[in-house]
């Protein structure tokens, strides 16, 4: 008896860890679309500021490019700095 009650105990404790993880997967995904709303917002306005400052010339597809460069070496600038920055804590925590 005492080994049954040993087992529902241990599932029970691994069933909390479960819905504890699946949570903070959720609250993860739910953080990462309102992060992806906001950057599409972004996206228009340096777009239409992009539009404002060089009306739609042939400079504009090169002003474009240009922009896609900066924001992709900005994106794995960040991108590089946060794995190490989290890869350090991890290290540090085990």
């Amino acid at each position: 008896m005492e080994v049954i009650k040993k087992q529902f105990k241990k599932i029970k404790r691994e069933s909390e860890e479960i819905k504890n993880e699946a949570k903070k997967k959720v609250v993860g995904y739910i953080v990462a679309a309102f992060g992806l709303v906001a950057g599409l917002a972004w996206n228009e306005a340096i777009k239409a500021f992009i539009e404002y400052i060089f009306p739609l010339s042939a400079n504009t597809l090169l002003v474009k490019f240009i922009y896609a460069f900066l924001v992709t070496l900005a994106v794995v600038l960040i991108s590089v700095y946060l794995v190490r920055l989290f890869g350090e804590n991890k290290k540090e925590n085990e």
